[in-house]
């Protein structure tokens, strides 16, 4: 026996999902973050690492100190949304390997190099970031993912120790008014794919 998706559930996650650019006043609550997670943390990445480290902005003093380290577009977004979560690249996830990739002791050995774990962790962790938009809309969410941000400013303010490099900034909710803009053209299976 096979299982595919169905329709109306990769209709959910990808043919019918959009980014969120506004959101109702619906609490996120932890429980539907560690759902989220819970689900999430499966996918598949080079030798298992999890470099993906999430920050749950709550507080209205964390919530001001990271707008203004937002592009102008995606301030009032930031603001007014349920729930953000700054998504962040661990440049010591190598620290996890003999844990995560237990069959082979000396993984760690390979990232002993800081420039070979901060490449490796901007690919998985960025995979991860994709996995986490999809496990949103998988819990009933919207996710409204964003790239457009001072990262230096917000890595100084949220990870001065310099071990973390931010990735994305995620507000996540109930989609609100108006929430989406019309879906923007996808390239064709010809213009993408090609056999040798």
């Amino acid at each position: 026996m096979t299982l595919v998706l169905d329709p109306a559930a990769q209709d959910l996650l990808f043919r019918e999902a959009r980014t969120a650019n506004t959101f109702t006043d619906a609490p996120v609550t932890d429980e539907q973050v560690q759902e989220i997670y819970d689900l999430v943390k499966y996918g598949p990445t080079s030798m298992n690492q999890q470099p993906l480290r999430m920050v749950l902005v709550r507080s209205d003093d964390a919530r001001a100190r990271l707008v203004r380290h937002m592009a102008e577009g995606n301030r009032k977004k930031t603001e007014s949304a349920p729930l953000v979560a700054l998504l962040a690249a661990d440049n010591e996830f190598h620290k996890q390997l003999p844990t995560v990739f237990p069959h082979f002791p000396q993984a760690k050995d390979v990232f002993a190099e800081r420039t070979v774990r901060e490449r490796s962790a901007a690919l998985n962790a960025a995979l991860q970031v994709g996995y986490f938009i999809i496990g949103v809309r998988a819990a009933g969410l919207a996710a409204g993912p964003m790239t457009g941000f001072d990262a230096d400013a917000i890595d100084k303010e949220f990870f001065p120790e310099g071990d973390r490099s931010v990735l994305a900034v995620v507000n996540i909710g109930n989609p609100g008014t108006d929430a989406w803009f019309a879906r923007n053209p996808r390239l064709a299976y010809d213009e993408v794919v090609s056999t040798v």
